[in-house]
């Protein structure tokens, strides 16, 4: 284990606790931008992003407009990171009027070489409670890695799968980018600042937020399936999805309609995001 593994490692069991009163103008915003009606008093699944935001003084910004680190999450020294992934169990939803609390532990970080350099892998854990009530656990994959050398070949891109059953055409343009980084309280500067991502991070363009795809993945879901109830989700973000390039969002339920593949593709048919959903 090197020195700096091993420095990172301290940070494992790292507890954080936030409060928040479940209000209802979050999702009243969160509803027009995605084009859907409002679910009443309820927080529709991964929804409950929208609160327990992190608000940290400009003077604590990082260059890439995330918070520094070293207080909650390890001092990880790579210039990237990524929301990876997650796994959420859904036990009953959040309602307007709750005060809520969320408990937050580093539960892992896994230090890695890849084709593209380091990479450090880092996942909380959170537990939502509101009234007594254990209303959400989730496990949340942060990657970070090394910017990408100039002379580094690209991933070959997977394919997306065929033969879906529902799929919705999302085009993620800049204001809709927008519009989810203020609700979020997300101020990494590849989904806004175009510059900073194409001259910094070397993208092709904006960055759609990995959560946001993720949301639309159960919003198709909550749009074919309306009467479901979601029990569990999993997701994986595998490429990353750009603004001003339309791309889709599908699922295929299982024959006994208990789970929901789900998959984002983009514009050229490959695989951005893989998803499963339980429902019952």
């Amino acid at each position: 284990m090197s020195d700096s593994h091993a420095k990172l490692d301290d940070w494992l069991g790292n507890e954080r606790v936030a409060k928040d009163h479940i209000t209802a103008f979050p999702l009243a915003a969160l509803a027009a931008t995605l084009v859907r009606e409002k679910d009443g008093d309820m927080v529709p699944p991964l929804w409950h992003w929208l609160y327990f935001l992190p608000i940290t003084p400009m003077s604590e910004a990082g260059p890439d407009g995330h918070p520094k680190r070293g207080d909650f999450l390890p001092p990880v020294p790579l210039p990237r990171r990524m929301w990876a992934g997650g796994r959420l169990t859904f036990h009953a939803p959040l309602k307007v009027g709750e005060h809520a609390t969320r408990t937050s532990t580093i539960a892992n970080i896994e230090d890695k070489t890849g084709r593209s350099g380091r990479l450090v892998f880092v996942t909380v854990q959170h537990t939502i409670e509101a009234g007594g009530e254990l209303k959400l656990e989730e496990e949340h994959d942060i990657v970070y890695r090394d910017a990408s050398p100039a002379d580094a070949r690209p991933q070959q891109p997977q394919l997306a799968p065929q033969g879906e059953s529902w799929s919705r055409t999302i085009d993620a343009d800049p204001v809709m980018l927008f519009r989810y980084s203020a609700l979020t309280f997300n101020s990494h500067r590849i989904h806004y600042d175009h510059p900073y991502a194409t001259q910094v991070e070397a993208y092709p363009a904006l960055v759609v937020h990995g959560p946001l795809i993720a949301t639309l993945l159960l919003d198709l879901v909550h749009r074919e399936r309306p009467d479901a109830t979601l029990q569990s989700f999993a997701f994986k973000a595998l490429r990353p999805t750009f603004a001003g390039q339309a791309f889709k969002v599908c699922g295929a339920p299982s024959a006994d309609g208990k789970t929901i593949e789900l998959w984002a593709k983009d514009h050229q048919g490959y695989l951005t995001m893989r998803a499963t959903a339980g429902i019952e």
